[in-house]
């Protein structure tokens, strides 16, 4: 995210592409003028989105992305994985849960992340 980023996926970026395209951002939240794209959903241009990231996070849950039938939310996931070390976090908090403990590395939202 820089200067030169914040606000890269705007009305005029939108507009460029073909109609009915779909939006994917797993980059930085900042990238994305999020009401820009609300508006480019909503007209029909764009026919989906399926979001990573976003300028508020947590998206606040009174947030229009969360109720729009034509946009998906992933939580934050987007990045390299070693599937080895994610299996065995994985498989550890099944066994946490099972065992009837909280899983461990659980977002706090009192704290934002």
């Amino acid at each position: 995210m820089t200067a030169n980023t914040e606000g890269i996926i705007d009305a005029h970026a939108l507009s460029a592409l073909p109609e009915g395209a779909v939006v994917i951002n797993a980059a930085r939240g900042g990238h994305l003028v999020e009401d820009d794209l609300l508006q480019a959903l909503d007209s029909g241009h764009i026919s989906g989105a399926t979001l990573d990231v976003f300028r508020t996070e947590p998206l606040p849950g009174d947030h229009p992305f969360w109720h729009h039938p034509a946009v998906t939310i992933t939580p934050h996931v987007a990045a390299l994985n070693d599937p080895r070390s994610a299996a065995a976090s994985i498989a550890a908090n099944i066994r946490r849960i099972r065992s009837g403990y909280a899983p461990g590395h659980v977002v706090d939202r009192t704290r934002g992340y």
